[in-house]
C-alpha cells in the first residue's frame, strides 16, 4: 500500500475562478479592484457579477484609490487555522473604502493601543503565495513615516 501526502489546507488562499481572476491578479500586481454599477452608479466589494442595489448586470472592474477608514476591528490572539496560528495576534478589521463599500481586511503595523475608529488607512498587500496577493490596510502615518501615530 502506498502513503498518500496530505497538505495542510490553506485557509488564507482565494479559489479563483475565470470571473474573480482580474482581481487576484491585479492584487498580485499592488493593485486594488472594486466593482461599479454602470446602471447606478454604486461601487461594492467582495466582487459579484451583478449590482447588489440594483441587480444591474451592467458592472465592471476599477482599480480603487486604496484610500480607506477604519470601521471596526477586533483583535485575535488564537486562531488554529494555519497560517493564522504563526501570525497572532493580529487586527482583523472591516474598512470604508474611499469609493463607499466596506471591505474585511486585516490592519497591520500599528499597535492595537493606537487603533482609532476612522483613522485613514491605505492599502497594501501581503504575498500569500507564488503569485496570490491579500489586500491589507496600514495608518496612513506608517505608511509616511514607518510607525503607527
Amino acid at each position: 500500500m502506498g502513503t498518500e501526502k496530505l497538505s495542510t489546507p490553506r485557509f488564507d488562499l482565494p479559489e479563483v475562478d475565470a470571473f474573480t481572476r482580474p482581481y487576484w491578479d491585479a492584487a498580485a500586481q499592488a493593485r486594488l479592484l472594486i466593482r461599479r454599477c454602470g446602471a447606478c452608479g454604486s461601487a461594492h466589494h467582495y466582487p459579484r457579477e451583478f449590482c447588489p442595489r440594483c441587480w444591474s448586470e451592467d458592472v465592471s472592474w476599477e482599480e480603487a484609490s486604496g484610500d480607506a477608514t477604519l470601521y471596526t476591528w477586533s483583535v485575535v490572539h488564537r486562531n488554529d487555522l494555519p497560517p493564522f496560528g504563526s501570525r497572532v495576534p493580529y487586527v482583523a478589521a472591516v474598512v470604508d473604502l474611499a469609493e463607499g463599500p466596506r471591505m474585511m481586511t486585516e490592519v497591520v503595523d500599528c499597535e492595537e493601543g493606537a487603533l482609532r475608529i476612522g483613522m485613514p488607512l491605505r492599502v497594501t498587500f501581503r504575498e500569500a503565495s507564488e503569485g496570490v496577493a491579500v489586500a491589507l490596510f496600514r495608518p496612513v502615518d506608517a505608511v509616511d513615516t514607518g510607525a503607527c501615530a
